[in-house]
């Protein structure tokens, strides 16, 4: 009687994984708004740096802009990832409890579970401190400062809910991490 053998893993960058047409829209929504972020941000520091060094003047608002601008950024892209399996996932265990369905299941449950608590946390937080930015302006363009930790807020419930909603339709953890075991 023969071992098992694994079957080979193709050399190379894992596949990108498709997108369904439900999905689409909300991705490119997001890509869309991040590019806006970035060209913006771009910019705003390009025209302040020319008319700081060439003119010895510069724009006030310039810095303020590009440091919300950024944080909307980081957080929209969070969210865009997480549908996508692009964050950061620590696959080495569940990699070895594959073919034992059960204690995958298990696991799978428990990652779901602490991705709901982490983000429900973090949300829980963000929500503080946007309640606390409700009474403050910016310095300089005088937009509320709860606009800062809204995005965080924001990115934080829809990534619980998407794996609220992967935990109770029974969604299988992905895996396809596998060029990339740590």
């Amino acid at each position: 009687m023969k071992p098992p053998t694994r079957p080979a893993r193709p050399a190379g960058p894992p596949a990108e994984q498709p997108v369904d047409a439900a999905a689409s829209f909300p991705q490119r929504l997001a890509n869309v708004a991040m590019a806006l972020c970035l060209a913006v941000m771009a910019l705003a520091v390009f025209v302040n740096v020319v008319l700081r060094y060439g003119f010895g003047s510069g724009i006030a608002a310039s810095e303020e802009l590009s440091r919300l601008l950024f944080v909307w950024m980081v957080f929209i892209g969070a969210a865009a990832a997480y549908p996508l399996g692009q964050h950061m996932a620590f696959t080495s265990l569940l990699m070895l409890t594959r073919r034992r369905p059960l204690l995958f299941a298990v696991l799978s449950l428990l990652v779901r579970g602490g991705v709901i608590a982490g983000a429900g946390l973090v949300a829980w937080g963000a929500w503080q401190q946007v309640l606390v930015g409700m009474g403050s302006r910016s310095v300089v363009l005088g937009y509320p400062t709860a606009l800062l930790p809204l995005p965080a807020f924001l990115c934080c419930v829809a990534i619980a809910l998407m794996a609220a909603w992967e935990l109770l339709s029974r969604r299988p953890l992905d895996l396809g991490h596998g060029a990339d075991v740590e």
